[in-house]
């Protein structure tokens, strides 16, 4: 009998990990030759199964909007770009832990201040020539260079001068930490001590990318044709809303791990659609299932549901009308009842929220204000609009293409219609325009999506600071910006955690740029054909440790 997903998982995870190892540690490397006992707990037990083709089918449900790793900042273009692109830094693929990558060891200095990396001698691209210092060094430039507009700039933040240049306040780029020792050599220097540094080394936007080709071809480099890849991965093709396809990179350092000898993506937001690609064999993993179904989907043997360090909330565009004023953002957001939403639209668990950070390490966010539809209506009249609200206009939200959204949607609008008496328009858009209308501020409201990069707080509150490639709401505010400045420098972590609340009550409890709705739940399917796919909190799963055995 093919065994259930739960046997498959008791076997594999002994313990599900749901923190991170945040560590200060100096890795011995390991040699280019041998696969090192932490890899290979992840890897097959026997040749079983070279017994079945290895085509790894999965459903990422929307057309990617860049594969570019500096430019990526949706979940669904991560999950390419882990594949095709790597960093000096990796994570395990169940514990998060810092592991080698294309650097085999590093060193940190006893004051926290200083990372040396030290590359791997038998890292290459795909085009079988060496990746080198040089490319990192590069490849960190263009992220904070203004020009190539990397919403995720900020995630180099920590190292000395890079905020300085990246906001033009730093002439030369040599003055920034960042500097080659030799061709296998990176010396990293940091304004301050950054516990979480490794973390920030081992995302997408610090990857290593063909710098070479990038200013050959613009932005067409990412094209099958002419894309060049560090990762366990590259491009064999790319039909647009039809699938993308990945191979195998013949040329990657840690080949001999890998298993899986294609990969096809498929962009369909049509859940139902999935769904029923996956009942007839032709899926092997749905990260995002059909809301409508999900009573059905429960019974099914391949369900997973699991603890996701993720919030859903919407964003409201704090320079477009009515919600200029703070005590309209505060109105909508009371008029919410979020266990409606929970229990009645989505019953998979979600908890409602109130507050904006999940709980993270010692961090226990806020309580934030719970439901109150009378002093919602207070709010209003306060700002004007009337004692019977007549007054108040029309409002539309934004919301890319999904059952779920809409369904999430529908209920938010009928709940404002009730207690606010508003009109809303529902606006629905394929994933790449909300996000530029997000990023253009052409929105009222904007459904939204935020889950954790790495595991500290910080993650979920430097987004938000002047002018951050991710804020999307026009709202600024010089207190929450010192607030953040002065957590990055606390290494007191009650402090820091101190800090961080005050910004939180900023967020949700006094200016509103943002609606917390409720924390995720991870909830999908998953073959039980399919092997090296570890639960984590962060919903990360690299292909390069994937395979299939049936």
């Amino acid at each position: 009998m093919i065994p259930t997903l739960i046997s498959r998982l008791s076997k594999f995870f002994p313990t599900l990990f749901i923190a991170f190892f945040l560590l200060n540690w100096c890795s011995t490397g390991s040699a280019v030759t041998t696969i090192p006992d932490w890899k290979k707990s992840y890897l097959p037990k026997s040749d079983a199964w070279r017994k079945t083709a290895q085509h790894f089918v999965f459903n990422n449900s929307t057309e990617p909007d860049t594969i570019d790793p500096a430019l990526v900042t949706g979940v669904p273009e991560s999950r390419i770009a882990d594949a095709l692109f790597e960093g000096l830094i990796s994570l395990d693929p169940k514990t998060l832990q810092p592991r080698p990558a294309i650097a085999e060891s590093w060193k940190i200095s006893d004051d926290g201040l200083r990372y040396t990396f030290y590359l791997r001698k038998d890292a290459r691209w795909s085009n079988d020539t060496p990746i080198t210092a040089p490319d990192f060094y590069q490849s960190w430039k263009r992220v904070l260079m203004p020009e190539t507009g990397a919403a995720y700039a900020y995630q180099l933040f920590p190292v000395r001068g890079a905020e300085e240049f990246a906001k033009g306040q730093l002439d030369s780029f040599s003055d920034v930490g960042i500097n080659v020792i030799d061709n296998h050599t990176l010396d990293v220097q940091l304004k301050s001590p950054c516990s979480y540094f490794l973390n920030l080394v081992a995302f997408h936007t610090l990857f290593a990318v063909p710098v070479n080709i990038i200013k050959k071809y613009g932005d067409r480099w990412v094209l099958p044709e002419n894309i060049v890849c560090s990762g366990a991965f590259t491009l064999k093709s790319w039909k647009p809303r039809q699938k993308i396809e990945l191979i195998p990179n013949p040329h990657y350092w840690d080949g001999k791990v890998c298993k899986l000898e294609r990969v096809t993506v498929l962009p369909y937001d049509d859940l139902d659609t999935a769904y029923r690609l996956y009942l007839n064999g032709d899926i092997h993993w749905m990260p995002s299932i059909p809301v409508l179904k999900l009573d059905e989907i429960k019974r099914h043997p391949d369900y997973y549901a699991m603890p996701y360090l993720g919030s859903y909330f919407y964003r409201l565009n704090v320079t477009r009308a009515p919600f200029t004023d703070v005590r309209v953002r505060k109105a909508f957001s009371l008029a919410i009842d979020r266990k409606i939403l929970t229990e009645h639209v989505l019953k998979g668990g979600e908890q409602p929220a109130t507050w904006f950070c999940p709980p993270i390490g010692d961090y226990a966010p806020i309580k934030g204000l719970t439901y109150n539809r009378v002093r919602a209506r207070e709010l209003l009249r306060e700002a004007g609009y009337g004692t019977d609200l007549k007054r108040l206009p029309d409002v539309e939200v934004l919301y890319n293409t999904s059952e779920g959204h809409k369904k999430v949607a529908e209920a938010i609008a009928q709940q404002w219609k009730d207690n606010l008496k508003v009109n809303v328009s529902l606006r629905n858009t394929e994933w790449k325009v909300l996000l530029n209308d997000m990023n253009t501020l052409n929105y009222q409201i904007s459904r939204s999506g935020w889950i954790g990069d790495y595991g500290d707080p910080n993650t979920f509150f430097d987004m938000f600071v002047t002018g951050g490639g991710n804020n999307r709401t026009g709202w600024s505010s010089d207190r929450y910006d010192d607030l953040l400045q002065r957590s990055q420098l606390e290494r007191d972590t009650a402090k820091r955690n101190q800090l961080f609340k005050q910004m939180e009550a900023i967020l949700v409890e006094e200016e509103f740029p943002i609606i917390p709705l409720y924390i995720y739940v991870n909830k999908g399917l998953l073959r039980d054909s399919v092997y090296g796919w570890f639960e984590n909190i962060r919903d990360l799963h690299s292909l390069k440790y994937v395979w299939l055995e049936e």
